[in-house]
Protein backbone atom coordinates (compact mmCIF):
# COMPACT_ATOMS: atom_id res chain seq x y z
CA UNK A 1 0.00 0.00 0.00
CA UNK A 2 1.44 3.35 -1.03
CA UNK A 3 1.00 6.28 1.35
CA UNK A 4 2.62 9.66 1.83
CA UNK A 5 5.45 9.95 4.38
CA UNK A 6 4.28 10.17 7.97
CA UNK A 7 5.61 13.72 8.31
CA UNK A 8 3.46 14.81 5.38
CA UNK A 9 0.35 13.12 6.75
CA UNK A 10 0.93 14.46 10.25
CA UNK A 11 1.37 18.01 8.97
CA UNK A 12 -1.95 17.77 7.13
CA UNK A 13 -3.75 16.26 10.13
CA UNK A 14 -2.53 18.97 12.51
CA UNK A 15 -3.51 21.69 10.05
CA UNK A 16 -7.02 20.25 9.81
CA UNK A 17 -7.62 19.05 13.38
CA UNK A 18 -5.12 20.77 15.67
CA UNK A 19 -2.05 19.54 17.51
CA UNK A 20 -3.60 17.71 20.46
CA UNK A 21 -2.78 14.04 20.94
CA UNK A 22 -5.25 12.21 23.20
CA UNK A 23 -4.16 9.06 24.98
CA UNK A 24 -6.33 5.99 25.32
CA UNK A 25 -5.11 4.57 28.63
CA UNK A 26 -7.53 1.96 30.01
CA UNK A 27 -6.02 2.10 33.49
CA UNK A 28 -7.87 -0.11 36.00
CA UNK A 29 -8.69 2.97 38.07
CA UNK A 30 -10.35 4.61 35.08
CA UNK A 31 -12.36 1.46 34.37
CA UNK A 32 -13.59 1.70 37.96
CA UNK A 33 -14.38 5.38 37.56
CA UNK A 34 -16.39 4.65 34.43
CA UNK A 35 -18.29 1.84 36.18
CA UNK A 36 -16.77 -0.83 33.94
CA UNK A 37 -15.49 -4.27 34.94
CA UNK A 38 -11.76 -4.89 35.06
CA UNK A 39 -11.86 -7.45 32.28
CA UNK A 40 -11.67 -7.60 28.50
CA UNK A 41 -15.31 -6.56 28.12
CA UNK A 42 -14.72 -3.44 30.20
CA UNK A 43 -11.56 -2.74 28.23
CA UNK A 44 -13.46 -3.00 24.96
CA UNK A 45 -16.26 -0.67 26.06
CA UNK A 46 -13.74 1.87 27.36
CA UNK A 47 -11.51 1.83 24.31
CA UNK A 48 -14.23 1.89 21.67
CA UNK A 49 -16.02 4.71 23.50
CA UNK A 50 -12.77 6.66 23.24
CA UNK A 51 -12.57 5.94 19.52
CA UNK A 52 -16.15 7.13 19.09
CA UNK A 53 -15.37 10.30 21.03
CA UNK A 54 -12.03 11.27 19.55
CA UNK A 55 -11.25 9.68 16.21
CA UNK A 56 -13.50 11.88 14.12
CA UNK A 57 -12.18 15.17 15.53
CA UNK A 58 -8.68 14.76 16.99
CA UNK A 59 -5.60 14.49 14.79
CA UNK A 60 -3.66 11.88 16.80
CA UNK A 61 -4.81 9.28 19.30
CA UNK A 62 -2.33 7.33 21.38
CA UNK A 63 -3.37 3.92 22.76
CA UNK A 64 -1.08 2.69 25.54
CA UNK A 65 -0.37 -0.89 24.49
CA UNK A 66 0.44 -2.20 27.97
CA UNK A 67 -3.11 -1.66 29.21
CA UNK A 68 -4.40 -3.82 26.35
CA UNK A 69 -1.70 -6.48 26.61
CA UNK A 70 -2.62 -6.94 30.29
CA UNK A 71 -5.75 -8.81 29.15
CA UNK A 72 -3.90 -11.24 26.90
CA UNK A 73 -5.11 -12.18 23.44
CA UNK A 74 -8.56 -10.65 24.01
CA UNK A 75 -6.95 -7.35 24.94
CA UNK A 76 -4.71 -7.37 21.87
CA UNK A 77 -7.78 -8.09 19.72
CA UNK A 78 -9.40 -4.96 21.19
CA UNK A 79 -6.25 -2.98 20.36
CA UNK A 80 -6.46 -4.18 16.75
CA UNK A 81 -10.03 -2.87 16.57
CA UNK A 82 -9.02 0.46 18.10
CA UNK A 83 -6.29 0.95 15.51
CA UNK A 84 -8.49 -0.01 12.56
CA UNK A 85 -11.56 1.95 13.62
CA UNK A 86 -9.64 5.07 14.60
CA UNK A 87 -7.82 5.13 11.28
CA UNK A 88 -11.09 4.56 9.41
CA UNK A 89 -12.50 7.64 11.18
CA UNK A 90 -9.56 9.76 10.01
CA UNK A 91 -7.30 9.90 13.07
CA UNK A 92 -3.62 9.04 13.03
CA UNK A 93 -2.79 6.32 15.55
CA UNK A 94 0.41 6.63 17.56
CA UNK A 95 0.82 3.32 19.37
CA UNK A 96 2.66 3.76 22.65
CA UNK A 97 4.74 0.57 22.87
CA UNK A 98 8.24 1.90 23.72
CA UNK A 99 9.94 -1.08 22.09
CA UNK A 100 13.71 -1.31 21.95
CA UNK A 101 15.90 -4.28 21.07
CA UNK A 102 18.61 -5.38 18.64
CA UNK A 103 18.91 -7.17 15.33
CA UNK A 104 16.24 -9.66 14.36
CA UNK A 105 14.18 -8.93 17.47
CA UNK A 106 13.91 -5.24 16.61
CA UNK A 107 13.06 -6.27 13.06
CA UNK A 108 10.24 -8.44 14.42
CA UNK A 109 8.88 -5.52 16.43
CA UNK A 110 9.00 -3.43 13.26
CA UNK A 111 7.09 -6.15 11.42
CA UNK A 112 4.45 -6.21 14.17
CA UNK A 113 3.82 -2.47 14.38
CA UNK A 114 5.00 -0.91 11.11
CA UNK A 115 4.26 -3.48 8.40
CA UNK A 116 1.30 -3.22 6.05
CA UNK A 117 0.60 -6.92 6.65
CA UNK A 118 0.11 -6.59 10.43
CA UNK A 119 -3.26 -5.92 12.10
CA UNK A 120 -1.33 -4.04 14.82
CA UNK A 121 0.31 -1.64 12.38
CA UNK A 122 -0.19 1.95 13.54
CA UNK A 123 0.70 5.22 11.86
CA UNK A 124 3.61 5.62 14.29
CA UNK A 125 5.05 3.98 17.39
CA UNK A 126 7.17 4.99 20.35
CA UNK A 127 10.60 3.35 20.58
CA UNK A 128 13.47 3.31 23.07
CA UNK A 129 17.03 4.09 21.89
CA UNK A 130 18.84 2.96 25.03
CA UNK A 131 20.48 -0.03 23.35
CA UNK A 132 22.06 2.51 21.03
CA UNK A 133 20.32 4.69 18.45
CA UNK A 134 21.54 2.40 15.69
CA UNK A 135 19.55 -0.47 17.19
CA UNK A 136 16.44 1.35 15.96
CA UNK A 137 17.44 1.05 12.30
CA UNK A 138 15.00 -1.80 11.50
CA UNK A 139 12.09 0.23 12.88
CA UNK A 140 13.14 3.49 11.22
CA UNK A 141 13.71 1.76 7.89
CA UNK A 142 10.34 -0.03 8.08
CA UNK A 143 8.61 3.23 8.97
CA UNK A 144 10.20 5.09 6.08
CA UNK A 145 9.34 2.28 3.65
CA UNK A 146 5.65 2.24 4.61
CA UNK A 147 4.95 5.92 5.24
CA UNK A 148 4.87 5.53 9.00
CA UNK A 149 6.77 7.18 11.84
CA UNK A 150 8.67 6.54 15.05
CA UNK A 151 8.90 8.67 18.18
CA UNK A 152 12.19 8.12 20.00
CA UNK A 153 12.39 8.57 23.76
CA UNK A 154 14.75 11.47 24.41
CA UNK A 155 13.99 13.31 27.65
CA UNK A 156 11.18 11.89 29.74
CA UNK A 157 9.50 13.34 32.80
CA UNK A 158 10.06 10.42 35.20
CA UNK A 159 12.72 11.29 37.81
CA UNK A 160 14.65 8.08 37.17
CA UNK A 161 15.27 9.02 33.56
CA UNK A 162 17.56 11.95 34.29
CA UNK A 163 20.50 9.81 35.44
CA UNK A 164 20.73 8.34 31.94
CA UNK A 165 19.22 10.96 29.68
CA UNK A 166 21.06 13.97 31.10
CA UNK A 167 24.39 12.15 31.45
CA UNK A 168 27.19 13.48 29.26
CA UNK A 169 28.79 11.67 26.36
CA UNK A 170 31.73 12.75 24.31
CA UNK A 171 29.76 13.68 21.23
CA UNK A 172 27.50 12.12 18.63
CA UNK A 173 27.40 8.46 19.59
CA UNK A 174 30.47 8.87 21.81
CA UNK A 175 31.15 7.42 25.24
CA UNK A 176 34.16 9.37 26.42
CA UNK A 177 32.54 12.14 28.52
CA UNK A 178 32.52 14.26 30.58
CA UNK A 179 32.55 17.49 28.66
CA UNK A 180 30.36 16.47 25.74
CA UNK A 181 26.66 16.65 25.03
CA UNK A 182 23.94 14.94 26.99
CA UNK A 183 22.68 11.51 26.00
CA UNK A 184 19.34 13.16 25.18
CA UNK A 185 21.04 15.66 22.87
CA UNK A 186 22.91 12.87 21.10
CA UNK A 187 19.54 11.23 20.42
CA UNK A 188 18.17 14.52 19.10
CA UNK A 189 21.17 14.92 16.80
CA UNK A 190 20.89 11.40 15.39
CA UNK A 191 17.16 11.80 14.81
CA UNK A 192 17.84 15.10 13.04
CA UNK A 193 20.34 13.41 10.74
CA UNK A 194 17.80 10.73 9.77
CA UNK A 195 15.15 13.37 9.12
CA UNK A 196 17.47 15.46 6.98
CA UNK A 197 18.20 12.46 4.78
CA UNK A 198 14.55 11.50 4.48
CA UNK A 199 13.36 15.01 3.71
CA UNK A 200 16.04 15.38 1.05
CA UNK A 201 14.82 12.16 -0.57
CA UNK A 202 11.06 12.77 -0.31
CA UNK A 203 10.51 16.51 0.00
CA UNK A 204 8.29 15.92 3.03
CA UNK A 205 7.61 19.04 5.13
CA UNK A 206 8.51 17.18 8.31
CA UNK A 207 10.68 14.16 8.95
CA UNK A 208 9.15 10.93 10.20
CA UNK A 209 11.54 10.43 13.14
CA UNK A 210 10.03 12.21 16.10
CA UNK A 211 11.09 12.56 19.71
CA UNK A 212 9.41 12.12 23.07
CA UNK A 213 10.17 15.01 25.45
CA UNK A 214 8.10 15.37 28.61
CA UNK A 215 6.01 18.53 28.87
CA UNK A 216 6.92 18.86 32.56
CA UNK A 217 10.71 18.51 32.33
CA UNK A 218 11.33 22.26 32.61
CA UNK A 219 14.45 23.65 30.98
CA UNK A 220 15.62 20.82 28.75
CA UNK A 221 18.97 22.15 27.64
CA UNK A 222 18.20 20.53 24.29
CA UNK A 223 18.82 22.13 20.93
CA UNK A 224 15.89 21.00 18.82
CA UNK A 225 16.41 23.54 16.05
CA UNK A 226 17.73 21.02 13.51
CA UNK A 227 15.30 18.21 14.26
CA UNK A 228 12.83 18.89 11.42
CA UNK A 229 10.54 16.31 12.98
CA UNK A 230 7.63 16.16 15.43
CA UNK A 231 7.92 16.12 19.22
CA UNK A 232 5.47 14.22 21.39
CA UNK A 233 5.05 16.02 24.72
CA UNK A 234 3.25 13.87 27.33
CA UNK A 235 2.11 15.49 30.55
CA UNK A 236 -0.52 17.98 29.49
CA UNK A 237 -3.28 18.51 32.05
CA UNK A 238 -3.31 16.08 34.99
CA UNK A 239 0.48 15.95 35.20
CA UNK A 240 0.69 19.71 35.49
CA UNK A 241 1.64 21.09 32.09
CA UNK A 242 -0.39 23.80 30.39
CA UNK A 243 0.19 26.16 27.50
CA UNK A 244 2.68 28.25 29.50
CA UNK A 245 4.78 25.21 30.42
CA UNK A 246 4.78 24.02 26.82
CA UNK A 247 6.04 27.41 25.64
CA UNK A 248 8.75 27.44 28.33
CA UNK A 249 9.98 23.92 27.51
CA UNK A 250 9.83 24.06 23.71
CA UNK A 251 10.12 27.73 22.74
CA UNK A 252 10.42 28.11 18.95
CA UNK A 253 9.96 24.36 18.48
CA UNK A 254 6.36 24.60 19.75
CA UNK A 255 4.72 24.51 16.27
CA UNK A 256 6.12 20.97 15.81
CA UNK A 257 4.97 19.73 19.23
CA UNK A 258 2.11 17.29 19.82
CA UNK A 259 0.95 17.95 23.40
CA UNK A 260 -0.50 14.73 24.81
CA UNK A 261 -3.26 14.49 27.36
CA UNK A 262 -4.80 11.33 28.77
CA UNK A 263 -6.28 11.36 32.28
CA UNK A 264 -7.35 15.00 32.15
CA UNK A 265 -9.64 14.17 29.23
CA UNK A 266 -10.52 10.56 30.09
CA UNK A 267 -11.90 11.52 33.51
CA UNK A 268 -14.92 12.97 31.68
CA UNK A 269 -16.13 9.51 30.62
CA UNK A 270 -17.99 7.29 30.16
CA UNK A 271 -20.20 9.56 28.03
CA UNK A 272 -18.70 9.87 24.54
CA UNK A 273 -20.12 13.34 23.99
CA UNK A 274 -18.61 14.61 27.25
CA UNK A 275 -15.25 13.10 26.33
CA UNK A 276 -15.35 14.74 22.92
CA UNK A 277 -16.27 18.11 24.42
CA UNK A 278 -13.37 17.90 26.89
CA UNK A 279 -10.88 17.00 24.17
CA UNK A 280 -12.05 19.76 21.85
CA UNK A 281 -11.84 22.30 24.67
CA UNK A 282 -8.19 21.37 25.29
CA UNK A 283 -7.46 21.40 21.57
CA UNK A 284 -8.96 24.86 21.15
CA UNK A 285 -7.12 26.21 24.22
CA UNK A 286 -3.84 25.04 22.70
CA UNK A 287 -4.67 26.67 19.40
CA UNK A 288 -5.57 29.97 21.09
CA UNK A 289 -2.36 29.97 23.12
CA UNK A 290 -0.28 29.41 19.98
CA UNK A 291 -1.63 32.48 18.21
Amino acid sequence: MSRAPFGTRLTAAVAARGSLCVGIDPHPGLLDQWGLPRDASGLERFALTCVEAFAGEISVIKPQSAFFEAYGSRGVAVLERVIAEAQAAGALVLLDVKRGDIGSTMAAYAQAYLSDSSPLAADAVTVSPYLGFGSLDPAIEAAEATGRGVFVLALTSNPEGASVQRALVGGLGGVDGPGGVSVAQSIVDQAAARNAAQRAATGAPLGSVGLVVGATVGRTGLDLSALDGPVLAPGLGAQGAGAAELAAVFGPTLPRVLPASSRDVLRHGPDAAALRTAALRVRDELAAAAR
